[in-house]
Formats: structure tokens, sequence, C-alpha cells
């Protein structure tokens, strides 16, 4: 497909045609990251005639040097982006509410054994929470927009997230946390698009972001070297490292740098008796800072018929209505039960 076709692609896909004249007034705070893909959506969204800004968060007091410093470079390319479209750009400093709504939490994990997924609560708090109420509010936007690969859909007056059409890249897991109210201010240009087709438009665009790589460090904190990063919040705490028989093989240097199914960096080889399958970590004692391996990846320690599951998020208020953990004196404490007794429909 060549350039000018994958633009015409891209249009139709966002649905230009059918935007109203009132709503083609409206205006849209695009969060402009420095990537590729809000890069496009904010040309998507222009393209379909919302008036357009865009918005750089620096949720992070940068403390690394300039080996991780990025967030001078990722503005920089926001702002290239925003002048090449011919929109303003906003930025603002969200780090007191990163550190207090994301960080603490993603500690407060780590020091309970579990591995944590920042990103999700990273979209809660900040970018569908505090970006969404400061450009409604200090910059009157009637919708903010993000470079998620996820669809809108907006059915008998509520609006309800679906995965993104790239399989590859479909981000909806990521918000699972986000209200019908929240999805109904938010637009996902690029959610109609796969990847390489953004990276077209952008590319013909002429966008300084055309080829720039994919993040995949933590959310706004960035890529670095995690075990020295995290080593720096949470202190190091060297354990035993005991196999599911009891016998002792090794020694971790903290529990938090281990998550369950881990294969590498455990320092551990083969057994006395020879065998040199790896081991895997099926187990965490956090009470007695144990490490907890077994050894051949069909071990049944590696096996589960079940899981307990946290933080559940209802997308249809109706059918959870008669589900128990909504009843009772202490209504969804503790959101657990057993997967054999609800199953997702």
């Amino acid at each position: 497909m060549n350039g000018e076709r994958v633009l015409e692609y891209a249009a139709s896909k966002f649905n230009v045609a059918s935007i109203s004249m009132s709503e083609s007034q409206k205006k849209v705070i695009v969060g402009m990251s420095g990537g590729v893909d809000s890069s496009v959506s904010a040309y998507l969204l222009l393209q379909q005639g919302y008036k357009v800004e865009g918005l750089f968060m620096k949720n992070w007091e940068e403390d690394d040097g300039e080996e991780y410093c990025t967030a001078a470079a990722d503005l920089a390319d926001a702002q290239a982006v925003c002048d090449k479209l011919g929109i303003e750009l906003h930025t603002v400093n969200f780090a007191a509410e990163y550190w207090d709504n994301v960080f603490e939490l993603f500690l407060e994990e780590y020091k309970a054994g579990r591995t944590p997924n920042p990103d999700i609560l990273c979209n809660k708090e900040i970018k569908f929470k505090a970006f969404l109420e400061f450009a409604a509010e200090d910059l009157g936007a009637d919708y903010i927009a993000t470079g998620h690969y996820v669809r809108r859909a907006d059915v008998d007056g509520k609006s309800q997230l679906l995965r993104g059409l790239d399989g590859n890249k479909d981000q909806s897991y990521f918000l699972y946390t986000l209200s019908h109210e929240q999805i109904a201010q938010s637009l996902f240009p690029v959610g109609e698009l796969e990847k390489p087709q953004v990276r077209k438009i952008a590319e013909e665009l002429d966008l300084i972001t055309a080829k720039k790589k994919d993040s995949t460090g933590i959310c706004f904190i960035g890529e670095r070297k995690f075990r020295d990063f995290l080593g720096r919040y949470l202190p190091a705490q060297p354990g035993k490292i005991l196999t599911v028989d009891g016998e002792e093989i090794g020694t971790h240097q903290g529990l938090m740098y281990h998550t369950l199914g881990q294969r590498k960096g455990l320092g551990i080889g083969g057994t006395k008796e020879g065998s040199e399958d790896p081991w895997y970590v099926v187990d965490k004692d956090v009470e007695n800072n144990i490490l907890i391996v077994a050894q051949g990846h069909d071990h049944p320690r590696l096996m589960s018929v079940g899981l307990i599951a946290q933080q559940l998020h209802w997308v249809n208020r109706e059918t959870a209505a008669g589900h128990p953990a909504l009843h009772g004196e202490n209504p969804l404490s503790p959101d657990r039960y057993p997967l054999h007794r609800y199953r997702a429909g």
C-alpha cells in the first residue's frame, strides 16, 4: 500500500466523514509522549476536524544522568511533531502525583513478594485521571486522546473499551480499570490501525518519530538497569534458594528480583545427579525470605488449576450485580473468588 493510500485508509478507519459539525468544533488534548503512536494520533484527529493541542507530561524527576535521561529528548521530539502539524504543545509536571499514587504502591507490591504492573496503575491515576482532569479544567478540553492500541464503541449510551485491531499491539489489558465515564471522554485514533500502518503514516508525513523505537520501560520512568534501580528504593535482602523438596541449592540477592515462572538469572546450574534441566521459580516465602524453585519445564509445581483474582473491575455492572462479591456486610472485600466459581463470559 503506497503512502497516499495508507493515509486514505487511516482516515476512513477513523471515520472522518461521519463527524458532525458540532463535534468537529470540539477540542481534543493529545497526550504527546514523543513517540510515533501519539504523533500519528494527533494527525488523525486534525484530519477529522477536531481542534487539536498536545500535552507533554513529565512524571518522573530524572536522577540517572545522561544514560537514562530521556524526558528532554522526548519533549524535543513531541515539540518537533507539534510544530510540524501546526498545533500548540503544553507541558505539565505530574511527578508528585506519580510518586504518591503509582510508584509508592509499586514498591509496596514488591515488598509483598508480588510482581506489579505499574502501567495499569499509571493509566488509572495519571493518564486517565490527572491528565484528564487537567485537560478538561485547565485547557478546556472536550476529549483527551492517547496513542493506545484500543478502540472505543458507544453502545446504548455507554462507552465501551474494545481490543485494538492489531493483536500484537493490543493494550486493552493495560486500560482495564477505566470507567465508562473515562472512556467516554477519551479517543484512541490508532486503535483501528496496525503498527506498520502507523509508522507508514509517520514516514509519509516526515515526522521525526517515524522510526523511533517503542518504549519498553516502566511507565514514565523508562528503560534502565532495573535491578540497580529497584535497589535504590528497596534494600536487598539475600536469602536461601530451596528446591520444592527443601534442599538448599543457592542464595538469592532479594525476592523482589524474582517472579513466578522465572528461569533466567537464578545463578544455579544442574543437580548432583547430573540433570541439566533449567530451574524455575515456583514460589516465594516472603515471611522467611526463601525463594523456592523446581527443575524442568514440565514440573507439576509449574502447573495451575485455578487462580485468585483481586482488584476486580466490573465492565458490565448489570451482569455483576448478582455476583456475591457485591453483596454482604463488606462487599468487594476481599475480591477473591476461585476460578471454578466465576468465569468471564
